[in-house]
């Protein structure tokens, strides 16, 4: 939408924390979980533990970075030059060769390079005439060799404590020969969809209910960060919600709820977690969606920790829950403790101030090298459609007015 949007004061009574504060509470109030020892192809999207050094050096041994011929030469080679042809190694092939000025060898890419080689001439400036080739242009010293080491020498650090193990990262280790790492455990995880309003059919719609959007959200969002989770679903009552999280508070880590976390006749979240033992850390931040949140924790006999991040409802406070606090909590729980990197994008229309801070779902997308940004329709809380178009979560400060050309941060989502 290009007009502007709404001042609304929704939301500012005093005591409400700040989504910085939020951020920091839950980094300080986070312990990091347990390491353990997993080989290297389990480890997708794990941090790393413990640093690691390369046992090797990269490339183990000198080798021939082309399809080609190596030659020995007792100086430069030029055009025309001949060599007698004694023989061929191929890529893993072991050889007891050693070549004299004036000799050569077919050699192909990732070959170990034989004692006494000068230079490599790849194939397309070789001609063959029986036993003996022709380099048919000058030829510098070395060329196409790849160096033992030149890489990663024996002892260099390979990667940090705290490296995120993406695809790239994996390929390097393996590279390296690492096979087993320590990274820190992934936290057991535990869903709570609360509410009676869940439609499971066509038919529930008639009576007041409607369909999850929840549930389907949260799967897929930690599916993204490679993280099973248990979904359960409970209904608005206490007795049964104080039944589950006492059972839940010993079995995980962190515990995400959605609902039932404002003030509410039905709002069962808060109370039943300090019921449980649970030691409130915050409640209610200062944004829109998304203002009555909870975080607490638990302590348990084994002096480890539950966490309890309970989200509102509706769907556009959840997602935007989970991109920000869940996000946050689940990296810090492995060793990550760290805000969302923010990026900076330019906005290409106005908008009015809210009392609250604000997360807006925009479309972005690169302008000559520049991350522009486009409001899109349906910002309200219970609304998603707009997750079809949007590709860029937008931080706007309370009592802010935005004008078109601003710098505003966000995140891609």
């Amino acid at each position: 939408m290009n007009q502007a949007l709404s001042h609304s004061a929704c939301g500012a009574e005093p005591g409400l924390i700040s989504v910085d504060q939020a951020l920091q509470m839950i980094l300080e109030q986070t312990n990091v979980l347990a390491t353990e020892s997993l080989p290297l192809v389990q480890t997708l999207n794990r941090y790393l533990a413990k640093a690691i050094d390369s046992a090797i050096p990269l490339p183990l041994f000198s080798q021939s970075a082309v399809d080609g011929y190596a030659l020995c030469s007792a100086e430069n080679v030029s055009a025309h030059s001949t060599f007698e042809l004694i023989g061929e190694i191929r890529a893993g092939q072991s050889t007891e060769i050693e070549l004299r000025p004036g000799q050569a060898v077919r050699i192909f890419t990732g070959a170990r390079i034989p004692a006494g080689t000068t230079t490599v001439a790849r194939q397309e400036i070789v001609k063959c005439h029986a036993n003996q080739i022709i380099i048919t242009t000058d030829l510098k010293p070395h060329t196409d060799i790849r160096d033992a080491g030149e890489e990663i020498a024996q002892g260099q650090r390979l990667a940090d404590a705290g490296q995120k193990l993406h695809v790239g990262a994996i390929a390097a280790l393996s590279m390296a020969g690492v096979k087993q790492v320590s990274v820190y455990r992934y936290p057991k995880i535990a869903v709570v969809i609360t509410g009676d309003e869940v439609a499971s059919s066509i038919e529930d719609l008639n009576s007041g209910k409607i369909f999850d959007a929840n549930a389907p959200l949260i799967q897929a969002w930690f599916q993204s960060q490679g993280q099973n989770v248990d979904i359960l679903h409970v209904s608005d009552n206490e007795y049964e919600l104080q039944t589950l999280i006492h059972r839940l508070k010993n079995q995980y880590d962190f515990i995400l709820t959605t609902g039932g976390v404002s003030v509410g006749d039905y709002d069962f979240i808060r109370p039943v977690a300090l019921e449980q033992g649970f030691e409130q850390i915050f409640w209610k931040v200062k944004q829109k969606p998304g203002k009555p949140m909870l975080f607490a924790k638990y302590r348990r006999d084994d002096q480890g920790y539950c966490y309890l991040l309970g989200l509102p409802g509706n769907p556009a406070a959840v997602y935007v829950g989970m991109q920000i606090y869940t996000a946050t909590l689940l990296n810090a729980l492995q060793g990550q403790k760290q805000s969302p990197a923010w990026l900076s994008a330019v906005m290409t229309h106005d908008l009015k101030a809210d009392a609250r801070e604000r997360f807006l779902r925009m479309a972005a997308e690169f302008d000559q090298g520049t991350l522009k940004l486009k409001s899109l329709a349906k910002q309200q809380s219970h609304m998603l459609s707009n997750l079809m178009q949007a590709n860029f979560l937008v931080r706007i400060p309370a009592g802010t007015e935005i004008q078109a050309g601003q710098v505003v941060q966000g995140l891609l989502i």
